[in-house]
C-alpha cells in the first residue's frame, strides 16, 4: 500500500507520531479530530501495515560520548546479490554502523558511522570494514557539524502533491 492511499487521518496521525511519539492516544485523537477508540485502531492498522515501524528516542550521540561520526563510502569487488546481502548483513552486526544505504553509481555502499573517538573508529575501519570480504574500496568523511538531521518523511510534500493531483 502507498502512501497516498491513506486517507488523510491517517496520514495526520503518521505525521503527529513522527513529531512526537510519545504522546497519549487520547492526545493523539483530540489532534487528528477523532475519537480516542477509533484512533487506536488506526495507529495499530498502520503498525501492523508496516507504516509505523517503531518507536525511538532521539538520543543525543555527543552529549552520550559518541564525538566522532563519519560517512564510510564503501566500493565492493562483486556486486552479485549473495555478496551484497552479505555485506549488508555484516553490517547489521557491526554495532558503530547505524545506517547502511546501497547505492548506484561509483560507490556501492554508504555507511553512517558513530563512535566515542577517532582510535576506535579506526580500529573498526583497518580491523573490521577494511578486512571485511568482498570490500575493494573505503573512502571516509568526518562529520565536521550536522545542519539537519530531521527523522521521517515530509508529510506537507505528499499533502501538496495530494490536493494538486486531486
Amino acid at each position: 500500500m502507498s502512501g497516498t492511499r491513506l486517507d488523510p487521518i491517517d496520514r495526520k496521525i503518521l505525521a503527529e507520531l513522527q513529531a512526537d511519539g510519545r504522546m497519549t492516544n487520547v492526545e493523539l485523537a483530540k489532534r487528528v479530530g477523532i475519537s480516542a477508540p477509533p484512533c487506536l485502531r488506526r495507529v495499530r492498522t498502520l503498525e501492523e501495515a508496516g507504516y509505523i515501524r517503531g518507536y525511538h528516542a532521539d538520543v543525543d550521540a555527543r552529549e552520550l560520548g559518541f564525538e566522532v561520526q563519519v560517512f564510510a563510502m564503501v566500493g565492493l569487488v562483486s556486486q552479485a546479490e549473495a555478496d551484497l546481502s552479505a555485506f549488508e548483513e555484516r553490517c547489521r552486526n557491526w554495532p558503530l554502523v547505524r545506517e547502511c544505504h546501497m547505492l548506484n553509481g561509483e560507490v556501492d555502499f554508504i555507511l553512517k558511522c558513530v563512535a566515542p573517538d577517532l582510535s576506535t573508529f579506526q580500529s573498526f575501519l583497518t580491523e573490521g570494514l577494511l578486512r571485511a570480504d568482498n570490500v575493494a574500496s573505503v573512502k571516509t568523511s568526518l562529520v565536521i557539524r550536522g545542519a539537519k538531521d530531521e527523522p521521517g518523511v515530509p508529510f506537507e510534500v505528499l499533502e501538496e502533491r495530494l490536493a494538486r493531483d486531486a
